[in-house]
């Protein structure tokens, strides 16, 4: 299909966060053409709850796309297709014929189902549905999250059970409202968020009956299946005609956007959290080291490419913290300055459990520390700390994959805020014995989703012209004596042990 391929010189991509919405313009070389962000607020009602206005981020993305527009004179004639990427698992209910949500939506990091997931791990574990979902129990996903909305919201399950209230992770969410909302928005999600609610069977890519049966959830809710590339409908108001052509999970998007298009290629996204994603191919490959096995991407009518994946609950969020809470650095970027006063961390480890722990251990006892203080401890070392444990968290990940696959990852690449920090990247490649490797555009996530509407729209050929747009800005080499690097990965071990199980 070539939808507007000669009219149109560029392809436009909603990249919405954990903490902004963002809409960017791109080239066909990949490169940023134009830029808008807004962020929007952070809700936390309850220790453990975290929630976001759906409403909100609907008017922030609507500002976004018109600034971003506005900026280089662009009209919506201009743009081949648009492309979603979107914070997953965070989850959402509304009315189908107002189009008003029924409760604020509930973040990924919302550990409010905590007492849920024991109850259904009571019979056959937390792992009882990994051979179907590729997924743990845990009240990272979106599956008990919408249970919850259903008993907790006056009036929804009813509702949803005869399909005036719909549900779906923020992807969903933009589409319904961007392709005219209560008047006929398409109500549909692409394969990489449905593998992240965990009523998605991995094998067929449906909607699994068994587990909506277990979980009480009617599918009369849930939004159609599609695959990452393909037209799914056109844009109404500001965009008005252009195809919305590709819907990729945030991870996945940054997967494509770094263009591992190849078996034991993997790529890691240091954001609010951090998530490392490797290409295992056209079989889903079970996990027994505590990763995600998950939908990568499925373009069109082609093969569905599956990945392991090591989710990090927090990662930039711990800067934020020491920025927010403590009061250490007043932006997010003096945390390198601080950090590099110092020759090492003098002692000091942070592991930042706030709620629980993701890969590899899946813990939700356990709680964030700072251990090893001494009096020579200073706000430098904390500083360091807090970059180090990023690292750490990564080759925890790191070494599952390789336990998982047997397949030794010759380079990471890298994206997200944080690609920025060159200490720690240094420290990265240290840490992990492995190069590690930066792009040239770190704008990774936004640009998979943009690569997912132009191969469904032919703005793009194939897979070989996007692997050529990729281009690397700058490589770390490990270099670090093998012994310091066994003696700080001891002291981490350490730490986290002593973390785990921490609240009752």
């Amino acid at each position: 299909m070539t939808l507007g391929k000669d009219m149109a010189q560029y392809v436009g991509a909603i990249d919405q966060g954990t903490t902004s919405s963002r809409f960017i313009v791109f080239d066909k070389a990949g490169a940023i053409v134009s830029l808008s962000q807004k962020e929007h607020e952070q809700i936390y009602p309850a220790a453990g709850h975290v929630e976001h206005d759906p409403l909100e981020i609907w008017r922030n993305t609507q500002e976004v796309i018109r600034e971003a527009l506005e900026k280089k004179g662009l009209k919506p004639q201009d743009l081949a297709a648009i492309g979603i990427t979107n914070q997953r698992e965070t989850t959402l209910i509304w009315d189908r014929r107002t189009g008003k949500p029924l409760h604020n939506a509930l973040v990924w990091q919302d550990t409010r189902v905590d007492s849920i997931v024991e109850e259904f791990a009571q019979d056959g574990g937390h792992d009882r549905l990994r051979d179907k979902t590729g997924l743990p129990l845990a009240s990272y996903f979106s599956g008990l999250k919408l249970r919850w909305l259903l008993d907790n919201v006056p009036g929804a399950r009813e509702k949803a059970a005869a399909g005036d209230v719909q549900f779906g992770n923020i992807d969903t969410w933009l589409v319904w409202n961007l392709t005219g909302g209560v008047n006929g928005g398409c109500h549909i999600t692409d394969v990489t968020n449905a593998s992240r609610t965990q009523l998605m069977n991995l094998k067929s890519l449906e909607w699994d009956e068994e587990i909506l049966s277990l979980f009480d959830i009617p599918k009369a809710c849930l939004p159609q299946i599609r695959s990452s590339s393909e037209v799914y409908g056109k844009a109404t108001d500001s965009l008005a005609g252009v195809p919305i052509a590709g819907i990729l999970g945030d991870q996945q998007a940054a997967l494509v956007g770094q263009a591992c298009f190849q078996q034991g290629e993997a790529k890691n996204t240091y954001g609010t959290g951090c998530f490392m994603l490797m290409n295992t191919g056209e079989t889903p490959y079970p996990s027994k080291c505590g990763l995600l096995t998950t939908v990568g991407y499925r373009f069109g009518q082609g093969k569905t490419v599956y990945a392991l994946e090591g989710s990090i609950a927090i990662a930039g969020a711990l800067v934020q913290w020491l920025r927010d809470n403590l009061g250490l650095i007043r932006t997010s970027t003096e945390i390198e300055t601080l950090a590099r006063g110092v020759e090492d961390n003098g002692g000091v480890t942070i592991v930042p459990a706030f709620s629980g722990l993701y890969a590899p251990h899946w813990n939700s006892h356990a709680r964030g520390l700072i251990g090893g203080l001494t009096r020579f401890a200073n706000k430098g070392h904390i500083a360091r700390a807090a970059l180090e444990a990023t690292a750490f968290q990564t080759r925890e990940v790191l070494d599952a994959m390789t336990k998982d696959t047997g397949i030794a990852v010759k380079e990471l690449r890298t994206d997200g805020g944080m690609v920025v920090n060159e200490l720690l990247m240094q420290f990265q490649a240290d840490i992990l014995n492995v190069p590690v490797v930066r792009p040239k555009v770190i704008e990774t996530t936004a640009l998979g989703a943009a690569y997912a509407a132009g191969l469904a729209t032919g703005f793009w050929s194939g897979t070989d012209e996007l692997v050529q747009n990729w281009a690397v800005d700058k490589r770390w080499k490990p270099d670090m004596a093998p012994s310091r690097r066994e003696q700080l990965n001891a002291v981490w071990d350490k730490a986290i042990a002593r973390s785990l199980d921490w609240a009752e």
